[in-house]
């Protein structure tokens, strides 16, 4: 059986000061708390720019044993007309400081644009330039694509080649493709509604709770509540912990 690790975009929103996090808790203090509420965290800093050594050494001080950080990969490395032109931009982004967290470093996970059709071409030239480890440690690779034309059987059987995980996309608009990839699992549940306290209705939750029971079977499992009503993003994730016990 794999872990299953369930949790949200970011730390930083200020909407979740008063709801998620209690009164008067101090910014500095909003990850350690986070982290200790949460079992994973998605860093969606990385996407927008390099981050530092130091940083990275500090989250990954900051979480407790058993914890692990997803990576959204920065935006210079897909969103570009010809992905197989991407080396450099790859090569700076993982070695940016990844290594810094360790044990704690879940999967990277590298973001197409809704617009970015399927070319197998291209996209193998791609999956052919991310690492398998950088400074000894081990790199696990999600891609989360956003067009029907990636329901392609030519695209999971690229994705499988590689071991790279297929992200699971509960949204209206993008595919949903049920393809066991990798050793791995990595889903993100983006239609959390504020009207629910919890952000999904409780038989929602329960049936998330078990798709991600069933993951576990064979390998570990990554959920995390993106978007939608964002700030019920803690609740649902803290939701579904409750419900995986």
């Amino acid at each position: 059986m794999g872990i299953i690790r369930v949790g949200i975009g970011g730390w930083t929103f200020e909407p979740w000061r008063g709801t998620f996090y209690p009164e008067g808790l101090r910014q500095k203090d909003e990850l350690n708390y986070a982290a200790s509420h949460l079992t994973s965290i998605e860093i969606n800093g990385t996407y927008y720019r390099l981050q530092s050594p130091k940083s990275f050494a500090e989250w990954a001080k900051a979480a407790p044993e058993g914890f692990a950080y997803a990576v959204k990969a920065s935006r210079y490395c897909t969103n570009r007309k010809l992905l197989g032109e991407a080396a450099e931009s790859v090569d700076k982004f993982v070695k940016q400081g990844l290594a810094e967290l360790g044990d704690k470093l879940g999967p990277i996970l590298w973001q197409f644009a809704p617009t970015k059709v399927f070319d197998a071409e291209d996209m193998a030239a791609f999956v052919d330039l991310l690492p398998k480890s950088v400074d000894g440690v081990r790199l696990r690779h999600a891609l989360e694509v956003r067009h029907e034309s990636y329901r392609d059987p030519a695209f999971i059987a690229l994705a499988k080649a590689a071991g790279a995980a297929i992200v699971r996309a509960d949204h209206d608009e993008y595919p949903l493709i049920e393809a066991d990839t990798a050793d791995f699992t990595y889903a993100r549940l983006m239609q959390s509604v504020e009207d629910e306290p919890a952000g999904y209705a409780p038989d929602a939750l329960d049936g998330w709770a078990e798709r991600a029971r069933g993951w576990a079977k064979t390998g570990d499992a990554f959920v995390y509540v993106i978007s939608g009503a964002k700030i019920r993003a803690p609740a649902a994730a803290q939701s579904l912990i409750a419900r995986l016990g």
